[in-house]
Protein backbone atom coordinates (compact mmCIF):
# COMPACT_ATOMS: atom_id res chain seq x y z
CA UNK A 1 0.00 0.00 0.00
CA UNK A 2 2.60 2.57 1.11
CA UNK A 3 5.07 1.42 -1.53
CA UNK A 4 2.47 1.90 -4.27
CA UNK A 5 1.60 5.37 -2.95
CA UNK A 6 5.23 6.51 -2.85
CA UNK A 7 5.84 5.22 -6.36
CA UNK A 8 2.67 6.59 -7.96
CA UNK A 9 1.62 9.61 -5.86
CA UNK A 10 2.00 12.01 -8.81
CA UNK A 11 -0.33 10.08 -11.12
CA UNK A 12 -2.74 9.48 -8.23
CA UNK A 13 -2.86 13.22 -7.52
CA UNK A 14 -3.53 13.94 -11.20
CA UNK A 15 -6.41 11.48 -11.25
CA UNK A 16 -7.78 12.97 -8.03
CA UNK A 17 -7.72 16.48 -9.53
CA UNK A 18 -9.38 15.20 -12.70
CA UNK A 19 -12.10 13.60 -10.59
CA UNK A 20 -12.67 16.82 -8.64
CA UNK A 21 -12.78 18.81 -11.89
CA UNK A 22 -15.45 16.53 -13.39
CA UNK A 23 -17.53 16.71 -10.20
CA UNK A 24 -17.30 20.51 -9.83
CA UNK A 25 -18.14 21.21 -13.48
CA UNK A 26 -21.06 18.77 -13.33
CA UNK A 27 -22.48 20.28 -10.13
CA UNK A 28 -22.11 23.86 -11.42
CA UNK A 29 -23.93 23.12 -14.69
CA UNK A 30 -26.52 21.01 -12.86
CA UNK A 31 -27.32 23.86 -10.45
CA UNK A 32 -27.84 26.36 -13.25
CA UNK A 33 -30.21 24.06 -15.14
CA UNK A 34 -32.00 22.82 -12.02
CA UNK A 35 -32.58 26.35 -10.72
CA UNK A 36 -34.14 27.41 -14.03
CA UNK A 37 -36.32 24.27 -14.13
CA UNK A 38 -37.39 24.73 -10.50
CA UNK A 39 -38.47 28.33 -11.05
CA UNK A 40 -40.42 27.20 -14.12
CA UNK A 41 -42.32 24.36 -12.41
CA UNK A 42 -43.13 26.41 -9.31
CA UNK A 43 -45.86 28.09 -11.35
CA UNK A 44 -47.72 24.88 -12.18
CA UNK A 45 -48.38 21.75 -10.11
CA UNK A 46 -49.16 19.74 -13.25
CA UNK A 47 -45.90 20.80 -14.91
CA UNK A 48 -44.05 20.05 -11.67
CA UNK A 49 -45.48 16.53 -11.57
CA UNK A 50 -44.61 15.88 -15.23
CA UNK A 51 -41.04 17.20 -14.93
CA UNK A 52 -40.28 15.40 -11.66
CA UNK A 53 -41.80 12.13 -12.92
CA UNK A 54 -39.72 12.31 -16.11
CA UNK A 55 -36.53 13.10 -14.18
CA UNK A 56 -37.33 10.27 -11.76
CA UNK A 57 -37.58 7.77 -14.62
CA UNK A 58 -34.24 8.96 -16.04
CA UNK A 59 -32.66 8.76 -12.57
CA UNK A 60 -33.73 5.12 -12.28
CA UNK A 61 -31.71 4.15 -15.39
CA UNK A 62 -28.39 2.50 -14.35
CA UNK A 63 -25.43 4.78 -15.05
CA UNK A 64 -23.58 2.20 -17.16
CA UNK A 65 -26.65 1.77 -19.34
CA UNK A 66 -26.95 5.53 -19.85
CA UNK A 67 -23.25 5.75 -20.71
CA UNK A 68 -23.70 2.94 -23.24
CA UNK A 69 -26.69 4.70 -24.84
CA UNK A 70 -24.86 8.02 -25.19
CA UNK A 71 -21.43 6.78 -26.33
CA UNK A 72 -22.52 6.35 -30.01
CA UNK A 73 -23.90 9.91 -29.94
CA UNK A 74 -21.40 11.81 -27.79
CA UNK A 75 -18.38 9.51 -27.89
CA UNK A 76 -15.96 8.72 -25.07
CA UNK A 77 -14.37 11.10 -22.57
CA UNK A 78 -15.13 13.79 -20.00
CA UNK A 79 -17.85 15.47 -22.05
CA UNK A 80 -20.07 12.40 -22.04
CA UNK A 81 -19.39 11.79 -18.35
CA UNK A 82 -20.34 15.38 -17.43
CA UNK A 83 -23.47 15.20 -19.61
CA UNK A 84 -24.66 12.03 -17.84
CA UNK A 85 -23.84 13.42 -14.40
CA UNK A 86 -25.79 16.60 -15.12
CA UNK A 87 -28.81 14.53 -16.20
CA UNK A 88 -28.67 12.41 -13.03
CA UNK A 89 -28.36 15.46 -10.78
CA UNK A 90 -31.52 17.09 -12.10
CA UNK A 91 -33.93 14.84 -10.20
CA UNK A 92 -32.21 15.47 -6.85
CA UNK A 93 -31.65 19.20 -7.35
CA UNK A 94 -34.96 20.14 -8.96
CA UNK A 95 -36.89 18.29 -6.28
CA UNK A 96 -34.94 19.97 -3.46
CA UNK A 97 -34.86 23.47 -4.95
CA UNK A 98 -38.59 23.50 -5.74
CA UNK A 99 -39.39 22.08 -2.28
CA UNK A 100 -37.15 24.70 -0.67
CA UNK A 101 -39.01 27.62 -2.23
CA UNK A 102 -42.42 26.04 -1.61
CA UNK A 103 -41.56 25.66 2.09
CA UNK A 104 -41.28 29.43 2.60
CA UNK A 105 -44.20 30.86 4.58
CA UNK A 106 -46.21 33.16 2.25
CA UNK A 107 -46.72 35.60 5.14
CA UNK A 108 -42.95 36.27 5.15
CA UNK A 109 -43.09 37.15 1.45
CA UNK A 110 -46.07 39.42 2.09
CA UNK A 111 -44.19 41.13 4.90
CA UNK A 112 -41.28 41.78 2.54
CA UNK A 113 -43.61 43.25 -0.07
CA UNK A 114 -45.13 45.42 2.65
CA UNK A 115 -41.66 46.75 3.44
CA UNK A 116 -41.28 47.85 -0.18
CA UNK A 117 -38.94 45.09 -1.43
CA UNK A 118 -38.89 44.64 -5.21
CA UNK A 119 -38.71 41.19 -6.87
CA UNK A 120 -34.91 41.05 -6.79
CA UNK A 121 -34.75 42.11 -3.13
CA UNK A 122 -37.43 39.57 -2.20
CA UNK A 123 -35.42 36.82 -3.88
CA UNK A 124 -31.95 37.81 -2.63
CA UNK A 125 -32.83 38.96 0.89
CA UNK A 126 -35.73 36.67 1.83
CA UNK A 127 -36.46 33.73 -0.48
CA UNK A 128 -32.91 32.56 -1.23
CA UNK A 129 -31.60 32.77 2.38
CA UNK A 130 -34.65 30.87 3.66
CA UNK A 131 -34.47 28.24 0.91
CA UNK A 132 -30.68 27.84 1.03
CA UNK A 133 -30.46 25.16 3.78
CA UNK A 134 -32.72 22.78 1.83
CA UNK A 135 -30.99 23.64 -1.45
CA UNK A 136 -27.58 22.86 0.10
CA UNK A 137 -29.00 19.57 1.34
CA UNK A 138 -29.80 18.70 -2.25
CA UNK A 139 -26.37 19.84 -3.41
CA UNK A 140 -24.79 17.62 -0.76
CA UNK A 141 -26.70 14.54 -1.91
CA UNK A 142 -26.00 15.37 -5.57
CA UNK A 143 -22.28 15.90 -4.88
CA UNK A 144 -21.83 12.55 -3.13
CA UNK A 145 -23.81 10.81 -5.89
CA UNK A 146 -21.75 12.58 -8.56
CA UNK A 147 -18.47 11.52 -6.94
CA UNK A 148 -19.56 7.87 -6.98
CA UNK A 149 -20.90 7.89 -10.57
CA UNK A 150 -17.81 9.80 -11.75
CA UNK A 151 -15.78 6.84 -10.52
CA UNK A 152 -17.73 4.58 -12.89
CA UNK A 153 -17.20 7.12 -15.70
CA UNK A 154 -13.57 6.01 -16.00
CA UNK A 155 -14.83 3.08 -18.10
CA UNK A 156 -15.58 5.58 -20.90
CA UNK A 157 -12.11 7.17 -20.67
CA UNK A 158 -13.24 10.14 -18.59
CA UNK A 159 -10.34 9.70 -16.17
CA UNK A 160 -10.63 10.18 -12.43
CA UNK A 161 -10.21 7.85 -9.48
CA UNK A 162 -12.08 5.04 -11.20
CA UNK A 163 -8.95 4.50 -13.32
CA UNK A 164 -7.07 3.28 -10.24
CA UNK A 165 -9.96 1.17 -8.97
CA UNK A 166 -10.87 -0.55 -12.25
CA UNK A 167 -7.23 -1.07 -13.23
CA UNK A 168 -6.79 -2.82 -9.90
CA UNK A 169 -9.83 -4.99 -10.53
CA UNK A 170 -8.66 -5.94 -14.02
CA UNK A 171 -5.15 -6.76 -12.75
CA UNK A 172 -6.42 -8.27 -9.49
CA UNK A 173 -3.93 -5.92 -7.79
CA UNK A 174 -5.04 -5.21 -4.22
CA UNK A 175 -3.13 -1.92 -3.57
CA UNK A 176 -4.80 -0.28 -6.58
CA UNK A 177 -8.23 -1.57 -5.56
CA UNK A 178 -7.77 -0.30 -2.01
CA UNK A 179 -6.37 3.11 -2.98
CA UNK A 180 -9.09 3.64 -5.59
CA UNK A 181 -11.75 2.80 -3.00
CA UNK A 182 -10.16 4.82 -0.20
CA UNK A 183 -9.64 7.93 -2.32
CA UNK A 184 -13.17 7.85 -3.78
CA UNK A 185 -14.76 7.29 -0.37
CA UNK A 186 -12.51 9.91 1.21
CA UNK A 187 -13.48 12.48 -1.40
CA UNK A 188 -17.18 11.75 -0.87
CA UNK A 189 -16.85 11.99 2.92
CA UNK A 190 -14.91 15.26 2.67
CA UNK A 191 -17.50 16.80 0.34
CA UNK A 192 -20.28 15.63 2.63
CA UNK A 193 -18.59 17.14 5.72
CA UNK A 194 -18.02 20.51 4.03
CA UNK A 195 -21.57 20.74 2.72
CA UNK A 196 -23.09 19.64 6.06
CA UNK A 197 -21.19 22.52 7.68
CA UNK A 198 -22.42 24.98 5.03
CA UNK A 199 -25.95 23.62 5.43
CA UNK A 200 -25.86 24.22 9.18
CA UNK A 201 -24.41 27.69 8.67
CA UNK A 202 -27.17 28.51 6.18
CA UNK A 203 -29.81 27.21 8.63
CA UNK A 204 -28.41 29.46 11.35
CA UNK A 205 -28.51 32.49 9.07
CA UNK A 206 -31.98 31.60 7.80
CA UNK A 207 -33.34 31.58 11.34
CA UNK A 208 -32.18 35.17 11.68
CA UNK A 209 -33.65 36.09 8.30
CA UNK A 210 -37.07 35.03 9.48
CA UNK A 211 -37.40 38.30 11.38
CA UNK A 212 -38.42 40.40 8.40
Amino acid sequence: MVKYLLKNYDSMLTLMLTHIQIVMISIAISLLIATALSILILRSKILSMIVLSTLGVIYSIPSLALFAILIPILGLGKGTAIFVLVIYNQYILVRNISAAFRSIDPSIIEAGIGMGFNSFELFSKIQLPLALPIILGGVRIASVTTISIATIASVINAGGLGVILFDGLRMNYLPKILWGTIMSAGLALTANKILVYLEKLASFKASGQCKV
